[in-house]
C-alpha cells in the first residue's frame, strides 16, 4: 500500500471502521442486481425486474437522508440498528414472495422497506471527516480510499450476487447481501471510539440540507449520473444473456468497477491546484462521452474494454464531489449532505434500471445501451448550468450563527484547493 494510504491508518480505530464498511456497502452493490438476477429468472420479465429494482432506489431515496438526518441528530449506533432491522425484514419479504411467486405487487411493497438501509458509505466518510477534521490532505486521501472501497464492492458484489443467484438459487444473492448488512451496521455500531459525537439539539437549525444551492446542483447532476449506473447494470445482463453467458455480466461489471478503483488509487495520491469544482465538471463530462463507445460493443470482451475506460472517470469524480459537499453543507448535516449524493444516484439508478429494463423488452439490449448515452448527456447539461454555484463555498455556520471552524470552512477550503 502506498505510504499517504498506509499513513490513514495510523490512527487507531480506523481500520476497524473501514473495514466494516466495507462489508456494510457490499448490500449496495449487491441487492439491486441481485433482485433484477433473481425476478427475470424467476419470471424472465426484465420490465418488471427493472421496475422492482427502480422500486428500491427511489425508497433509499426518500428514507435515506431522513435516517442520515436522525444520525447526524441522535449518533450513529441509536439509529443503524433498528433501520438495519427493518430493512432486513423487508429483504426477507422480498425473497419470500419471489420464491413463492406471489403478486407482482407484494414485491413492489417489501422493495420500498430495503429503502431504510443505511448509507454506510456516508457513515463512514463522517467519521473520517472526525478524524481528519484538521488535515485537508489526510482528508483527501481518505476520500480517495473510501471511494477505492466503494469499487471494491461495486467489483466483487455483483460477481458475488449474480454468481450466487445463476449458480446456486435465484434467492441466494439478495439473501447473502442482507448477511453483509446485518454484519457490516452490528460491526461498526460496536465501535464506539470513533463515532462522530452528535451536535446539542439547538445546533440543528435551518431545515434540511438541502438548503445549499451547491448541494442541489451535486445531487441534480448525480440524478443523471445515476442513471447510467442504473442502466449500465440492466443492460450488460441482458447482453451477456442475449450471447449466452449470463453469468459473464458479473465479470464484465466489474470490470466497470476496475476503471474506477484504479484510477481512485491514483488520484488519492495527487495534490491537484485549481479548484475542485472545475475538476468536478471535467469529471462529469468525462462520464458522459464515455458511454458512447458502448454503443459499439458487439461482444463482451469488447464491451469489458468500454466499460473499464468509462470507470476510469468515476472515482475522482466522487472524490471531488465529497469534497464540494463538505464545502457547501454545515458539519452538523454533514452525514445528510452525503447522503442526499447517495439519494441523488440512487433515484438515478431507479430511472435509469427502469428505462433500461423496457427498452431492453422492446427492443433488445443493444438498444438499451442508448439509455446511458442519452443520461450522460443530461448530467453534463445539469453541470454547466451548475458550475457557477459550485465555484464559491459558502460559509458554514454551526448553531446560534457561531462559525463553524471544521473542514469546509473558508479557510481551510482554501487549503482543500492547494492541496486536493
Amino acid at each position: 500500500m502506498p505510504r499517504s494510504y498506509h499513513a490513514l491508518f495510523d490512527v487507531p480505530g480506523t481500520r476497524g471502521f473501514s473495514a466494516a464498511g466495507l462489508i456494510g456497502r457490499m448490500p449496495l452493490a449487491m441487492l439491486s442486481i441481485g433482485a433484477v438476477t433473481m425476478i427475470s429468472q424467476l419470471t424472465g420479465r426484465y420490465g418488471l425486474a427493472g421496475a422492482v429494482s427502480a422500486a428500491m432506489a427511489m425508497s433509499a431515496a426518500v428514507l435515506g437522508p431522513q435516517i442520515s438526518r436522525l444520525v447526524d441528530r441522535h449518533g450513529q449506533r441509536r439509529v443503524l440498528r433498528p433501520a438495519m432491522l427493518v430493512s432486513v425484514t423487508a429483504i426477507a419479504g422480498l425473497l419470500l414472495c419471489a420464491q413463492r411467486g406471489a403478486p407482482d405487487w407484494t414485491l413492489f411493497v417489501f422493495a420500498a422497506g430495503t429503502g431504510c438501509m443505511p448509507s454506510v458509505g456516508a457513515m463512514v466518510r463522517a467519521r473520517w471527516a472526525t478524524v481528519h477534521r484538521d488535515s485537508p490532505r489526510a482528508l483527501h486521501t481518505a476520500y480517495s480510499w473510501e471511494s477505492v472501497v466503494d469499487e471494491i464492492c461495486f467489483i466483487f458484489g455483483p460477481i458475488i450476487s449474480i454468481g450466487l443467484s445463476t449458480a446456486w438459487f435465484p434467492e441466494a444473492g439478495p439473501l447473502v447481501a442482507g448477511v453483509f448488512l446485518v454484519v457490516g451496521v452490528l460491526w461498526l455500531t460496536a465501535q464506539r471510539a470513533t463515532e462522530p459525537v452528535p451536535r446539542p439539539r439547538a445546533e440543528h437549525t435551518g431545515g434540511s440540507a438541502l438548503g445549499s444551492a451547491g448541494l442541489r446542483v451535486l445531487v441534480a447532476t448525480f440524478v443523471a449520473t445515476g442513471a447510467i449506473f442504473g442502466a449500465v447494470d440492466v443492460v450488460t445482463v441482458a447482453f451477456a444473456e442475449e450471447r449466452g453467458h449470463k453469468a459473464a455480466a458479473s465479470l464484465v461489471l466489474s470490470v466497470y468497477a476496475l476503471g474506477s478503483c484504479c484510477a481512485g488509487m491514483v488520484f488519492g495520491l495527487l495534490h491537484l491546484a485549481g479548484p475542485p469544482a472545475r475538476r468536478w465538471l471535467v469529471g462529469v463530462c468525462a462520464m458522459a462521452v464515455s458511454m458512447i463507445p458502448l454503443q459499439l460493443a458487439g461482444s463482451l470482451p469488447l464491451l469489458a474494454v468500454a466499460l473499464f475506460v468509462a470507470g476510469l472517470s468515476i472515482a475522482p469524480t466522487m472524490v471531488t464531489t465529497m469534497a464540494l459537499v463538505e464545502a457547501h453543507v454545515p458539519r452538523t448535516k454533514l452525514t445528510e449532505g452525503m447522503t442526499w449524493t447517495s439519494t441523488g444516484l440512487a433515484v438515478g439508478v431507479a430511472l435509469g434500471s427502469s428505462a433500461a429494463g423496457w427498452v431492453v423488452d422492446a427492443a433488445g439490449a443493444r438498444a438499451g445501451y442508448r439509455v446511458p448515452v442519452v443520461a450522460g448527456a443530461v448530467a453534463a447539461a445539469v453541470a454547466f448550468l451548475g458550475y457557477r454555484r459550485l465555484r464559491e463555498p459558502v460559509r458554514r455556520r454551526g448553531g446560534h450563527g457561531a462559525d463553524d471552524r471544521g473542514p469546509g470552512s473558508p479557510e481551510e477550503h482554501d487549503d482543500h484547493e492547494r492541496v486536493a
